[in-house]
């Protein structure tokens, strides 16, 4: 009888470090994580892990929300480099890179090792947080990151995450669209920091300006006015000889909330609404179509509640009148009459 009570012991014991070695948020550098094992954040709010996005069968390494229905996904490390089968093997080098390995142990994807700090590396160590930022360590220093995926974001801004540039490492977070919902690969958007002058954001598709979010004038984003203080966030705009950038923090800890670049260059913010199981839309960087980068060309102006929407501004006409009455504005306005400064007849003209 004693054997017989035993047997139940040793199975209860198994049993118990199993659910420890699914549910840790670490791995050493003589573990690895393979395909179908995942790290789950201390406060179960994030999980890394290997996935397939929609109807695509690839392969990735990401991150996305645990406590959630709908699999979101906010972050992806090998998004130009799909895994093609179940072999994919995570794990971390001595000199504290991330590497991805396919079946054949060849390297898939690793971090970048330029941003490891000047004490070195020690018994390195990657986890993922209660942030959804994932972080590579030296054993027994808890802020010292060696790497971290929010320097390299993707199409997904979260609380907590820098938007903007270190000026002393040369790191640019900026936000780059997924190629398509079923392709996490680089989009043909980005939303970057232009540091030149006064710092501003500009949404491009590949190189050509969408949208400009104006400078920060010490409450908002002038190309913003709809960014205001809410019950949902803080947000602020730190700007030294260090760095620049935009961030924000979660006012009720308990929302879920993220800003987010669709594939087709949409910027825009959406809330998790717990009793719909849904994403609920808050709001867009873009308002309407008078946000578009010079959509109304030199010295026109743009009026949504008009039809049609581009004007020239006073004391000007269209440069090109067939194709501005075609719809075509790009070409803009000239002046009616050109300038002869030499008369001293010419003005200002304030236009609010």
């Amino acid at each position: 009888m004693e054997a017989i009570n035993v047997i139940p012991l040793v199975l209860i014991s198994l049993f118990s470090a199993f659910l420890v070695t699914q549910a840790t948020d670490i791995i050493t550098a003589n573990q690895t994580l393979k395909d179908g094992d995942t790290l789950l954040s201390k406060g179960e709010s994030f999980e890394l892990g290997f996935f397939s996005p929609g109807g695509s069968r690839n392969r990735y390494l990401g991150i996305w929300y645990k406590k959630i229905s709908l699999q979101t996904i906010v972050w992806v490390a090998n998004r130009d480099s799909p895994l093609y089968d179940l072999s994919g093997i995570l794990k971390i080098s001595g000199n504290g890179s991330l590497c991805l390995l396919n079946g054949r142990n060849s390297l898939i994807w690793s971090s970048s090792s330029s941003s490891l700090h000047k004490t070195g590396v020690r018994n390195p160590m990657v986890q993922i947080l209660d942030t959804g930022n994932l972080v590579v360590r030296n054993s027994g220093d808890d802020q010292g990151y060696i790497w971290q995926s929010f320097d390299y974001p993707g199409d997904m801004f979260l609380p907590g995450m820098k938007y903007g540039i270190n000026f002393l490492t040369g790191i640019n977070r900026f936000l780059t669209s997924w190629k398509s919902q079923d392709d996490p690969s680089t989009g043909n958007y980005t939303n970057k920091m232009d540091p030149n002058g006064v710092p501003q954001f500009y949404l491009k598709k590949n190189s050509v300006n969408v949208f400009r979010a104006g400078p920060w004038n010490g409450l908002r984003f002038t190309g913003m006015p709809h960014l205001k203080p809410n019950p949902i966030y803080q947000f602020e705009f730190v700007f030294t000889e260090e760095e620049a950038y935009y961030t924000y923090k979660l006012e009720n800890p308990s929302v879920i909330t993220r800003m987010q670049m669709s594939p087709y260059g949409a910027l825009q913010r959406y809330t998790w609404v717990d009793s719909l199981q849904s994403w609920n839309f808050y709001l867009s960087a873009m308002m309407d179509s008078c946000d578009l980068y010079m959509l109304c060309g030199s010295y026109g102006s743009c009026n949504i509640n008009e039809s049609p929407a581009c004007s020239c501004l006073k004391g000007f006409v269209p440069k090109s009148p067939k194709a501005w009455i075609a719809g075509d504005w790009s070409e803009g306005c000239v002046r009616r009459v050109k300038l002869g400064c030499s008369r001293g007849e010419e003005d200002f003209l304030k236009i609010s």
